[in-house]
């Protein structure tokens, strides 16, 4: 286990769909524009993303504490709404306590 007990993280799961040959130019976008914005954030643990079938992307941030992730989902959706807009729709949201997490 790692040194973080359960139930001390937070998760904000972000789901989208796209057209499939839109996810190789989407997933470049992120890691090159988004992924500095959400490590930057404070409380930041992990980023995550994704792509479960061919014109879905999911994305989990995983942070110390609520209002992180809360905060990481206002930073994505502004984010997406300037710089994505023409490839993702507004996404689902879900967040939540960690309660299981495990590490090597």
């Amino acid at each position: 286990m790692n040194e973080r007990e359960e139930g001390k993280m937070f998760a904000a799961i972000r789901y989208y769909r796209t057209t499939s040959d839109s996810i190789d130019e989407v997933v470049r976008r992120i890691r090159e524009g988004f992924v500095p914005v959400v490590r930057d954030t404070p409380g930041f643990v992990a980023y995550l993303v994704l792509a479960p079938r061919g014109n879905e992307i999911v994305s989990v941030s995983v942070f110390e504490d609520p209002q992180s992730a809360e905060e990481s989902n206002r930073k994505a959706q502004d984010w997406v709404s300037q710089n994505m807009s023409e490839l993702l729709p507004e996404p689902e949201f879900a967040e939540g306590d960690v309660v299981v997490y495990e590490t090597r």
